[in-house]
């Protein structure tokens, strides 16, 4: 029942030490051989040829002792050894590789910590439940590949992960890891990889079924360490009966311990395949005393206990005695350390099932007692699990609501397995933290109506509760989900009401709860920073952003951060900086890849700024690529800020194609907030207003532009050159010297008032100062790589840049020909030589060089140990730099410079 989140986290978290928690721990550790374990020389011998293979295969039924031959071979290496008792939870990639990378800090293989894997080319570590960025298995790869000497990996269980995408990710960190990475797989399954390829390469290592089970000599051995000494041909038909299998021979050497004639007791013994557990089951819990057969029954529900749990369950006091008698029979019963112990697994599930027989219906009483018991003690992993187990909802949602927890709901490893946990929750758990998490659900699907009504009926429940922690920890909750929803509604008040009601409560909680989640606030500002956003508050929201995008945590608040970083790129594209937009959109998609998210919201919002910036430098295959990247990801529709970011880029991608119809239509708001966001509907009147000219209506195009004022400078100077086209120049003045740009506008303003008033001049015969603000625009322009508002400016331009000066300073990276007018597409013109000179990182000379042999992106990753979008990027600025869109221009022309 154990699951990877709460306070009992997933390894990747910050500031969690695994080895804190006894179970945690046992995951990392080599299982302990018990008194009675025989080893198997031949075994051994066999699998010492892993250390000359990059794959070895141990793979049998259950109970045919797989793991204590592994674990007795590992524990006699000479190299570090990285074992993980893989658990049913781990088959999402983010949790997996998580425990993966745990398991090798634990052995001592690596020793980067979170905030040194964030660094650059460190592998970090996963973040999110749902997928892992190729870059981080590549760093890992890249990083054992360097190793003097190779680490062992010892995957237990591996048949739990019955994921594809988890096999082909740990095939691609094997087949890179080159003699740094010795991988052992311990499984009831055929793994999902390529044996065929492996065993035509010599380089697997598979011991199987066949070769585990006990021949004669060896079954011998094992009788004899039960204290059991029986003739050759005894222990022969034993062997015939079980079929050599460990656990059958193990079982059987118990039960017959306790007859008074072993040897006729184990050759009358029925071995039928399909009935020889319970046969054997019964036969060793004959001779226990009522408690202790109780005992075993009932802590079957368990994944873990100890003797105080124990006791919660069978309401004695004898658990400590009993499971110390039993761990020293060696009957099953494993000890963990610090007084836990847990079942073997083939044996626990052969007790629920005689559970279910000898007491029907107590198996959800089991589970909810142990759920009491556990929330008491602070195990909040657990405490949901089994809360859940036992169809209690409310005590499960007290105890995430209680611990602060509900903001993994929406960030980190855990989102997926809490919604999951929830999901049968059903009417009948009305706390108000099950509205609570009701709230959390809805609004996590953007399911405003239900969530918004949920939160309302927990917070009126709450207004009736009086001042104790567990109420405190309830309404900081609500504040989180209320921040949230006033987000998703454009109500910028409502979220920073709910942030000051939140600071207020944090006073009454304990530090070291809320040091626990750092998720919680990071998300609260995130959400009133967005909030801020929308409602054009620029320098507000920024301020916040900041700090959110700064936020401490590691995996916990890399989705908020991811967020805030978005954000703040759209902020700086908002007030024409582009080249700023740009890195900030850059950091935020590279920082999802690093905490392997290849699709949050986030970097989704990261995208569409750098789809914004493609059009602005008029790169539009570039653009259409990062739009139908974020059309894949998971997006929330009724969050405003990114859906107007998204209708603005597209709309003027369609544009500038000359599709002027679609481009009013793509602007066209669709969500409904509770204000209204003057950077959303300036842009928007912006570009109805440009199709309208386009389209022979200047009079309407003129009167579309009426909302457009000074305090949204961008879309100011757009406007004003849509009343210059209109011949409305003197309307186009005064919107101009109404633009308050108090020097934090970027050069997307200063260019296109410069072209603006350009245009004046040259249509009023000043030329010479018409010539000059070209030129200022131009040297703005040059920096950023800015070409619309050239290429919009209509046939005035030509003959300015045709002559000598302004002629050399478009040469290189501004098209020439025909410009378009507002809406008319671009004209497909030859690509000039560049006149600045170009420098590529070492990386990017990397990338075109493999680019130049024909490679693809995917083979350019696999051979340089990178992502496929980290390649992709280094491609972008690459494009960028050498003024092209296309891959065979940018090879032909960095041959021309001499850069390849």
């Amino acid at each position: 029942m154990s699951t990877p989140y709460g306070r009992a986290r997933a390894p990747t978290d910050a500031g969690t030490d695994p080895s804190g928690d006894p179970y945690l721990r046992t995951r990392f550790a080599l299982p302990s051989r018990p008194a009675t374990f025989l080893r198997r020389q031949r075994l051994v011998s066999h699998l010492d040829q892993a250390l000359s293979t990059p794959l070895t295969l141990v793979n049998g039924s259950a109970g045919a002792g797989k793991t204590l031959l592994t674990a007795d071979w590992a524990a006699g290496l000479r190299l570090p050894v990285a074992w993980l008792t893989v658990e049913a939870g781990d088959h999402r990639p983010g949790v997996f590789w998580a425990y993966v990378f745990e398991s090798l800090r634990v052995c001592g293989a690596r020793a980067a910590d979170a905030a040194g894997a964030r660094a650059a080319d460190a592998a970090g570590a996963p973040a999110d439940s749902s997928g892992v960025g190729r870059s981080l298995l590549a760093s890992l790869a890249a990083e054992l590949n360097a190793r003097d000497g190779p680490v062992v990996l010892v995957l237990d269980e591996y048949d739990r992960v019955a994921v594809p995408e988890v096999a082909e990710q740990l095939e691609f960190v094997l087949r890179h890891s080159g003699q740094g990475l010795r991988l052992v797989l311990v499984t009831r399954t055929e793994p999902l990889l390529p044996l065929h390829r492996f065993r035509a390469a010599d380089e697997l290592t598979e011991i199987r079924g066949a070769e585990l089970s006990f021949t004669p000599e060896e079954a011998g051995a094992l009788l004899r360490l039960h204290g059991l000494h029986l003739p050759e041909p005894a222990a022969s038909a034993l062997v015939d009966r079980t079929r050599g299998w460990a656990a059958g021979l193990r079982l059987s050497a118990l039960a017959a311990r306790e007859s008074t004639d072993p040897e006729r007791y184990l050759k009358e013994f029925e071995a039928d395949h399909s009935t020889v557990a319970d046969f054997l089951l019964a036969e060793v819990l004959k001779g226990r005393t009522e408690e202790t057969q109780d005992l075993l029954l009932r802590v079957s529900v368990l994944d873990r206990f100890c003797p105080d749990l124990a006791d919660a369950l069978t309401l004695r006091a004898d658990a400590e005695r009993l499971l110390a008698g039993l761990h020293r029979e060696n009957a099953f019963i494993e000890r963990l350390g610090h007084s836990w112990y847990r079942l073997h697994p083939l044996f626990r599930e052969i007790l629920r099932a005689h559970l279910r027989e000898r007491l029907p219906g107590a198996e959800a009483e089991l589970h909810l007692r142990a759920a009491r018991w556990l929330r008491r003690s602070g195990f909040l992993p657990e405490t949901l699990a089994h809360g859940a187990a036992g169809g209690d909802f409310d005590l499960a949602a007290g105890a995430l609501v209680d611990d602060l927890a509900i903001g993994q709901l929406f960030t980190g490893l855990h989102s997926d397995a809490l919604a999951q946990l929830f999901a049968g929750m059903g009417p009948e758990a009305g706390s108000p933290a099950s509205d609570l998490v009701r709230a959390a659900g809805a609004l996590a699907r953007c399911d405003l109506d239900h969530g918004l009504d949920r939160l309302r009926r927990a917070r009126e429940q709450l207004s009736e509760t009086d001042d104790s922690p567990g109420p405190v920890a309830a309404r900081l909750s609500c504040t989180l989900l209320e921040a949230l929803a006033a987000r998703l509604t454009g109500c910028t008040p409502r979220a920073e009401q709910a942030a000051a009601t939140a600071e207020e409560l944090r006073r009454d909680l304990p530090d070291h709860l809320l040091d626990e989640h750092p998720e919680l606030t990071a998300l609260l500002m995130t959400h009133v920073g967005s909030a801020r956003l929308w409602e054009g508050r620029f320098d507000d929201a920024r301020a916040v952003l900041r700090r959110a995008a700064g936020a401490p945590g590691g995996s916990a608040t890399v989705l908020p951060r991811v967020e805030s970083m978005g954000h703040l790129a759209l902020l700086d594209y908002l007030n024409g900086w582009l080249g700023r937009a740009e890195r900030r959109a850059l950091a935020a998609v590279a920082e999802a890849e690093r905490a392997g998210l290849p699709r949050p919201p986030g970097a989704g919002l990261g995208r569409l700024v750098l789809a914004a910036v493609a059009v602005d430098r008029q790169e539009l295959g570039l653009a259409r690529v990062l739009l139908e990247e974020t059309a894949r990801l998971p997006a929330r529709e009724h969050d405003p800020v990114p859906t107007a970011g998204r209708a603005m880029t597209v709309s003027r991608l369609l544009l500038d194609d000359g599709e002027t119809d679609a481009a009013a239509e793509a602007v066209e708001p669709t969500v409904s907030t509770a204000v209204a966001s003057p950077w959303a509907e300036s842009q928007a009147a912006v570009v109805r207003s440009a199709a309208c000219l386009t389209d022979g209506r200047p009079d309407e195009a003129v009167r579309l532009l009426q909302g457009v004022g000074g305090d949204q400078p961008v879309c100011a100077v757009e406007a004003a050159g849509i009343q210059v086209a209109a011949g409305r120049p003197r309307a186009a003045a005064e919107l101009l010297d109404a633009v308050r740009s108090e020097g934090r506008t970027g050069p997307a303003v200063s260019v296109g008032a410069a072209l603006v008033r350009a245009r004046v001049a040259q249509e009023s015969g000043d030329t010479i100062t018409a010539r000059r603000l070209v030129a200022r625009a131009l040297l703005d322009a040059r920096r950023e790589r800015l070409r619309r508002p050239f290429l919009q400016a209509g046939g005035w331009i030509e003959p300015l840049l045709a002559a000598a000066p302004l002629h050399e300073l478009a040469e290189g990276w501004l098209p020439s020909g025909r410009r378009q007018t507002h809406g008319e597409p671009v004209q497909p013109v030859a690509d000039p030589a560049l006149l600045v000179p170009v420098e590529l990182s070492g990386r990017e000379r990397d990338v075109l060089q493999r680019l130049a042999r024909m490679m693809s992106a995917e083979e350019i990753a696999a051979d340089l140990y990178v992502s496929v979008n980290t390649v992709k990027t280094h491609l972008k600025s690459a494009y960028r730099k050498l003024a092209v869109n296309r891959r065979s221009d940018a090879v032909r022309r960095a041959r021309d410079l001499g850069l390849l």
